[in-house]
């Protein structure tokens, strides 16, 4: 076979059937990225473990969860500018084994401020492994499933938040929060073995003039596929309008306005997560609920989270990504406006559950599909890191937002300022978002917006 000046991955990836060989990626991804979230939220069940006994204090718990979010936002940024250098293969093998190795250390943390040290360098890991876990898989799946499977890479991320609740009820109180620190550690290396087996992308392989590399396993790709889904089609040209590797093009008048809408939605829904999600037991407690009976509740609730996520993963093809994020937004305004006024318990759990389902319908369109597609290969785990960066430094400065606005107006102050900034994502959203729907990555690389 002679090879060409290109290798055509971008359009020789889309004219692929699904089979098994996207199976076993999202697998691989897919696991890693449960740990992921498996970590994230493990905060909430071990700092309760490690003040009762006297590990910690309350300063320090604010401390720990505190460098989490610095090291995430450090981590996002950062991974861009790797995984675009150095490729999306080693980058995820490398976080991975970050927050892995860091994860098993904290487990024998002598101190307090150990486990704190620690944590910031687990939140690196954590950071950089959302950004290269959704980019790299965004760059396998055939445009017509797309906004689906990576829609059910959020569904394991987000998995994490009720697992880590139920498992941390169960181990702590008889092994200790220590366990916590064991099972995500041990878990993440073990999918960092078998993340081994895992391709490099074709698309930045032949982004960073590689062809030949990139044709070699096209080849091995298509020769499994067409093991059960022979003859394939022809692959179409592909034509790119984007050219430029350089943090310029970012500033664009094509990429500048994706810019726009990357930034100011992570940064709505990583307040709605941080700022809502993860104080819903304080509020409760505040509202003259038992500690017991609040983290019940909150446990209730966040069922919501995965149903949210697989409703944004089965929508996301169907409805389009702007009106589902339209959509998901008005829907949570709406239910918003209507939790502070709830008062019976029983119908709180209610409204509290049906308000998660649209928050995490957000979670997975915006995180795992839309920021994503929206950037060519060249540049897009730098694009997509810089937009995570302003995403998770937001949530450096939402507690203090939220402490104040519950200390003057309560539940309603809180959801008030999160109203107002989905009301700002939604007419960004609408004014400079693009439609990636069922259309190719390098289509979409074009000068004119949708």
């Amino acid at each position: 076979m002679k090879l060409a000046a290109t290798a055509n991955a971008g359009a020789r990836l889309d004219r692929l059937p699904i089979s098994s060989f996207h199976r076993r990626i999202l697998w691989l991804i897919g696991i890693g990225m449960f740990f992921d979230g498996f970590d994230i939220y493990v905060a909430g069940a071990v700092l309760g473990g490690t003040l009762k006994s006297g590990f910690s204090t309350m300063s320090q718990n604010a401390e720990f969860v505190s460098v989490t979010f610095m090291g995430m936002m450090l981590g996002a940024f950062f991974t861009g500018f790797l995984g675009d250098r150095y490729g999306r293969r080693f980058t995820y093998q490398a976080n991975l084994a970050v927050f892995g190795l860091a994860s098993l250390a904290a487990a024998f943390a002598p101190s307090m401020l150990v486990l704190i040290l620690l944590r910031f360098v687990m939140g690196v890991g954590l950071g950089a492994e959302n950004v290269v876990g959704y980019a790299t898989m965004t760059e396998f799946v055939p445009p017509q499933a797309r906004g689906k499977w990576l829609g059910i890479v959020s569904v394991f991320v987000v998995s994490g938040l009720p697992v880590t609740g139920l498992l941390g009820t169960i181990l702590i109180p008889r092994f200790g929060w220590r366990i916590m620190f064991v099972l995500g550690g041990v878990g993440a290396m073990v999918v960092w073995y078998l993340r081994k087996a895992l391709p490099e992308s074709p698309r930045w392989l032949e982004s960073v003039g590689r062809v030949k590399e990139a044709d070699a396993i096209l080849c091995a790709i298509e020769s499994e596929v067409s093991l059960h889904h022979a003859p394939l089609p022809d692959p179409a040209p592909t034509r790119s309008a984007i050219h430029s590797r350089g943090l310029g093009s970012l500033l664009g008048p094509v990429l500048l306005p994706r810019m726009i809408v990357g930034a100011s939605t992570l940064i709505v829904v990583n307040t709605l997560i941080f700022g809502f999600v993860t104080w819903l037991p304080t509020f409760f407690v505040q509202e003259g609920l038992s500690i017991a009976s609040s983290l019940s509740y909150s446990l209730i609730i966040s069922l919501g989270a995965p149903l949210g996520t697989a409703l944004g993963a089965f929508t996301a093809d169907s409805w389009g990504r702007k009106p589902t994020i339209i959509g998901a937004s008005l829907l949570t305004i709406v239910i918003g406006s209507v939790y502070p006024l709830v008062k019976d318990p029983a119908m709180l759990l209610v409204v509290g559950f049906l308000l998660m389902i649209p928050i995490y319908v957000l979670v997975a369109v915006l995180f795992a599909i839309y920021i994503p597609e929206l950037f060519p290969t060249e540049v897009r785990m730098r694009a997509a890191g810089i937009c995570n960066t302003f995403g998770r430094g937001a949530t450096i400065l939402t507690p203090f937002i939220v402490v104040a606005l519950f200390r003057s107006y309560r539940v309603k102050g809180v959801l008030g300022f999160l109203i107002a900034l989905l009301i700002v994502q939604i007419l960004v959203v609408l004014r400079f978002g693009v439609e990636p729907k069922k259309r190719r990555l390098e289509e979409l690389d074009s000068t004119v917006m949708s």
